[in-house]
């Protein structure tokens, strides 16, 4: 890309116009750069890809720049609250098992010194 020459942006009305005409007319991809004097042929790929799966609406949604990995979506309220409570209750159940398992092994060890 040469330097200060900035992207082109198309509208949503023109992208369909474009795949539409790809579509019904019979234009190679490489026509219809040159009809419609677009940039590269695989941009009316990706935009006939996305018309087939989404449909016309799906052509007005922004996709530039890289997907998100980053945090997770938030919880609604009422889940992240029962989690919440699911999760102390587990942490106190955890707790009386260890004391439990403590005093049975503190009862046998005095069973067995008795023994003796």
């Amino acid at each position: 890309m040469p330097k200060g020459i900035p992207n082109k942006r198309y509208t949503p009305e023109f992208k369909q116009q474009v795949v539409e005409a790809v579509i019904q007319d019979g234009l190679s991809y490489k026509e219809a750069t040159r009809l419609y004097d677009v940039q590269g042929h695989d941009r009316i790929q990706s935009w006939e890809r996305i018309y087939l799966e989404e449909g016309p609406e799906g052509l007005a949604v922004e996709r530039r720049g890289r997907r998100s990995t980053g945090r997770p979506k938030k919880l609604p309220s009422k889940v992240e609250e029962d989690l919440l409570a699911e999760v102390q209750r587990l942490r106190a159940e955890n707790a009386y098992l260890k004391n439990l398992q403590a005093l049975v092994l503190k009862e046998e060890r005095c069973q067995r010194k008795k023994r003796r």
